[in-house]
């Protein structure tokens, strides 16, 4: 069962919309589903159905909400990925985070969910390892993040499990991006390191020209055993 609901900001000033799908019983845990600069889409709601099917309450929050409302944007239509881009460089992602952090608390208290996970993708990649490193979501996941070379400052605050998915022909993180990211972070405790050779952005894509069905059906089984670990599911 899916449903649109209301979620106070941290400041309890106005409220976003989130994308809410449950499981037929009693949730595992909950997992907020951080978009893509795509939106909340198909594609992410299909991510949170899938997480309800197997047994998860799924969360994924409109971060676009206070530049446009409820976009919903398709990666393979040229005009729409413009937009995209368009929005992404308007995107305070600080305020993102806040609102990521706002509904695990959701997911906590309304949710009645105790442990709360977060996964992304592209943007929601990036915005994954911050979640990990500025909140106390129980476990993160982010795929194909971007610029993650920019937040290896806050790695130290990184205290709960985080993996990334990291295809190695990725055109928007380039190669001396991806040596960064595995100098900062391979000898990190906490942090989880997945190289996909030659794969490109977006292989894990619900839908679309950029999936890679091999390559998403091992990600995302390595992501299932990653939250059932830390999740206690």
């Amino acid at each position: 069962m899916s449903e649109t609901v209301g979620i106070s900001t941290l400041e309890g000033d106005a409220t976003f919309d989130c994308y809410l799908a449950r499981p037929a019983g009693t949730p595992k845990a909950a997992i907020i589903v951080i978009q893509e600069i795509f939106g909340v889409n198909a594609g992410i709601r299909r991510k949170c159905d899938k997480l309800a099917e197997d047994g998860y309450l799924a969360l994924a929050p409109d971060l676009f909400w206070r530049i446009e409302p409820g976009v919903e944007l398709d990666p393979d239509i040229e005009a729409e990925l413009h937009q995209a881009f368009g929005l992404m460089g308007k995107f305070d992602q600080n305020a993102g985070i806040r609102d990521i952090e706002a509904t695990i608390r959701y997911a906590r208290s309304t949710g009645g969910c105790e442990k709360v996970g977060a996964v992304g993708y592209c943007l929601g990649g990036r915005l994954a390892f911050m979640t990990a490193a500025r909140t106390d979501a129980d476990a993160c996941v982010g795929y194909y993040a971007v610029g993650v070379d920019g937040l290896l400052r806050e790695k130290h605050a990184i205290a709960n499990p985080l993996m990334l998915h990291i295809p190695t022909a990725d055109g928007f993180v380039p190669p001396e991006v991806q040596q960064a990211m595995h100098e900062g972070l391979d000898d990190h405790p906490k942090v989880t390191l997945h190289d996909y050779d030659g794969l490109d952005h977006g292989f894990a894509t619900e839908f679309g020209k950029r999936r890679n069905e091999a390559a998403a059906n091992l990600a995302d089984e390595r992501t299932a055993a990653f939250f059932a670990q830390h999740l206690g599911a």
